[in-house]
């Protein structure tokens, strides 16, 4: 692009981003809900009819999974050449159920904006006195879906429609909006194993990824204008914990899984072996997503098994380091577990009458229950696999399923209680970082160097940064080590039935960014989203940066 630029507005780039940023948040596409299919056919249809991206396009649409309804979004407009940059981002978003009894504007941006207001009149927590001085300034807007992120989908769009009109331009421009980020990433992830068949088919050059989600902010924008050199990783260790049940009357005859699943919650929460040390600080710590017991209704029988599952982040940590970690954490809670209800049971019923408790816990990883299981009867394994497949088909959640499973496996291990199996409830996230490859080094440069001409250019400083801060389908794009997820799939408990990963080429392993719009509060009924940067800056900062690894 031309790097003469001047910092004022551009109003075409503000009108077609705008424009694309309220059509697509009036049309609904919560994640598992009809509006998300149905949301597929319907861009499709109104990107063959715009105007906006010239005629060299072609648009079309793919199923995330053979008999899933769901599709992913491609439009390609051409420029000559075979170099090719894809923009790409989620158009499914979380539910509206949270907006009470403003659901029914919960997707109209501009009226919900005169409703926010109003209920915000008199605002009693410090978030919502932010929303409303927001609102008053007129330099956000609200919406479910318009921060994360069908903003940054408009913002691409509009940088497609202002490369279309360029007439020395070269280099081609995919455009790939998925579903599924939401819950389990099933749009990206299949889009991400069809590139090679995409560029084969239509005889592409893919040179880099932009991902355009959205960056949370509660400040004056210095950490929402951002690129995004890579993305943090994502699992989700879990523990279940078998018991010993006994009658609450008599609890010295048993131990207490609801008691040891706590105190392993209490020891991994923030726990510092399990947060990684950045070059600009401490990354995030892990933090407890659930803990339940296996009871299913009421009676005075203290808990056979508890659940409990972690949310982790990782930088460069492998899954067999965080595994590692993680055991060592729940053997050490368990330990002092041990040592605390001794001398409990001590000082209530003396040395002579104490319980005798045992001097550890085993910690299991799930292949080793699972393995001991298949040793013990042959038929067991046929019994594991009828098991995964029918959970496939329950609409669980995937922490749920593996819970279920896991607890399938240990009974038919004839391992004895009480211990500890822990394993893998999710799909998993990888982190990602540029690479020394030529694309990669070339990608870096340009965003680098996007970055330091920034204030010059748009009026305001954009920073490029390591990693973007939330859970992306950056994962599945970027350059990845894919062979640290052996010990993932092996500790996972419906790897094969629901997270289906397809053996070494799950991930593209595309040079990878992340530029997208920034605002406050996504998820939940203050989600905003700052206009100023998403409908002028960013789509003239995309179509620059497009242009320049296109030019490379």
């Amino acid at each position: 692009m031309d790097q003469t630029s001047n910092s004022g507005p551009d109003e075409r780039h503000f009108d077609i981003a705008q424009h694309w940023a309220m059509e697509l948040t009036r049309r609904r596409s919560v994640t598992g809900t009809s509006g998300e299919v149905d949301f597929a056919e319907w861009l499709a249809h109104r990107l063959m009819e715009s105007d906006c991206f010239g005629i060299r396009r072609d648009v079309w649409t793919f199923p995330v999974a053979d008999g899933d309804a769901r599709q992913c979004v491609a439009m390609l407009l051409r420029r000559g050449g075979r170099r090719t940059v894809i923009l790409t981002g989620h158009y499914d978003t979380v539910s509206i159920d949270d907006y009470g009894d403003l659901s029914d504007l919960a997707t109209e941006p501009q009226e919900l904006a005169v409703a926010m207001r109003q209920r915000l009149a008199n605002p009693t927590t410090a978030a919502a006195q932010r929303a409303e001085s927001d609102l008053a300034a007129n330099a956000f807007l609200p919406g479910r879906g318009l921060l994360d992120m069908k903003a940054g989908l408009a913002a691409g769009l509009s940088a497609i429609a202002a490369l279309a009109t360029e007439a020395s331009g070269s280099g081609n421009v995919l455009f790939i909006a998925v579903p599924d980020e939401e819950n389990g990433s099933a749009g990206a992830r299949r889009a991400a194993q069809l590139l090679p068949e995409i560029a084969l088919r239509h005889d592409l050059d893919i040179a880099a990824v932009i991902n355009l989600d959205a960056i949370a902010d509660d400040q004056e924008g210095h950490d929402g204008r951002v690129i995004a050199l890579g993305t943090v990783g994502k699992l989700l260790p879990t523990a279940l914990v078998i018991g010993t049940p006994a009658h609450s009357g008599f609890p010295f005859n048993g131990i207490n899984a609801g008691a040891l699943a706590a105190v392993i919650a209490a020891r991994v929460e923030w726990a510092e072996e399990l947060t990684e040390t950045l070059s600009t600080g401490a990354g995030a710590p892990p933090s407890l997503l659930s803990l339940r017991d296996g009871k299913t209704s009421y009676d005075v029988t203290t808990p056979a098994t508890a659940f409990a599952y972690f949310n982790v982040l990782t930088y460069r940590r492998t899954p067999i380091e965080v595994l590692t970690r993680f055991d060592a954490l729940c053997a050490e809670a368990l330990a002092q577990a041990l040592g605390e209800l001794r001398a409990r049971a001590v000082g209530i019923a003396g040395t002579k009458d104490a319980p005798l408790l045992p001097g550890s816990i085993p910690i299991y990883n799930y292949e080793d229950v699972a393995a001991a299981a298949r040793k013990r009867q042959p038929g067991n394994d046929t019994l594991m696999t009828e098991k995964a497949r029918t959970l496939a088909t329950q609409h669980l959640s995937l922490p749920e399923s593996c819970r279920l499973m896991t607890e399938h496996a240990w009974r038919l291990s004839g391992l004895a209680g009480p211990a500890v199996v822990t394993g893998f409830g999710s799909v998993p996230y990888l982190s990602t970082q540029l690479s020394s490859r030529d694309n990669a080094r070339h990608l870096r440069t340009v965003a680098v160097r996007a970055a330091r001409h920034s204030e010059a250019r748009y009026g305001c400083v954009v920073r490029c940064v390591d990693y973007f801060a939330g859970i992306s389908d950056m994962s599945f794009f970027g350059e990845a080590d894919e062979s640290n997820l052996n010990v993932v799939g092996r500790n996972t408990p419906l790897w094969e039935q629901v997270v289906r990963w397809p053996g070494s080429d799950g991930i593209a392993n595309v040079p990878t960014i992340n530029i997208g719009p920034w605002g406050r509060d996504y998820h939940t009924p203050l989600e905003r989203l700052h206009t100023g940067y998403a409908f002028d800056i960013l789509p003239r900062l995309l179509a620059d940066v497009v242009s320049d690894v296109l030019n490379g």
